[in-house]
């Protein structure tokens, strides 16, 4: 009897070491694994391939990143202390234009994703509210890890921000914008982002 149980926990656990990493993650990964892979199938729609669909296919991606991307936290990260100083009405603003500033920075650069695969090699808890999902892009002559930190709200868990090869999207954007505010002003971030975002929407446009 002693022999058949032990023989069994054997079993268990040989299971357990040949499932994949990512398949024993839990909901941090989960969620990820569903925004790229939604991200990946728009990609690859052959409907969604002709010029005349790209606007369309820009749509569906956003919507696609925008139900698990905290652009509110994201910006308020970003921002760091100067973030405390600003009214609603103010917040709302740079939410706004940080949100257009990433999405007509990176549209791009995720449109030129074709034959790539993502690797999921690890979920880390920080806690009950914070999660870090560890990728890697496998390109045919390249690896990039690529990291997604999240954290709990309202029960549901989104995304605050990205390491991409070991450098914090949130943390590069609020070494400039704190370099901008203490040179200038807060007012002159905001012109700045403004122009930069208008300078991106119209080489869309070409």
């Amino acid at each position: 009897m002693i022999n058949r149980i032990v023989r069994r926990l054997a079993l268990i656990l040989a299971l357990l070491l040949a499932i994949p990493a990512a398949a024993l993650a839990g909901q941090p990964t989960d969620i990820v694994k569903s925004t790229v892979d939604e991200v990946l199938r728009l990609l690859s729609d052959p409907g969604l391939k002709s010029p005349d669909k790209k606007k369309q296919r820009r749509q569906m991606i956003k919507r696609a990143i925008d139900r698990h991307f905290d652009y509110d936290e994201m910006s308020k990260r970003s921002l760091g202390a100067s973030w405390r100083n600003l009214t609603p009405a103010q917040r709302s603003e740079f939410v706004g234009l940080f949100a257009d500033l990433l999405e007509a920075s990176y549209a791009e650069k995720i449109e030129r994703f074709s034959d790539e695969k993502v690797n999921y090699t690890g979920e880390i808890l920080d806690g009950a509210d914070y999660a870090e999902v560890r990728t890697t892009i496998i390109r045919k002559n390249d690896r990039i890890p690529m990291d997604y930190r999240l954290y709990k709200a309202e029960g549901s868990w989104k995304v605050y921000d990205v390491v991409i090869e070991g450098v914090s999207l949130v943390s590069n954007y609020r070494s400039q914008f704190s370099r901008i505010i203490r040179e200038g002003s807060y007012g002159e971030l905001v012109r700045r982002l403004r122009t930069k975002v208008n300078e991106l929407q119209q080489l869309e446009k070409m």
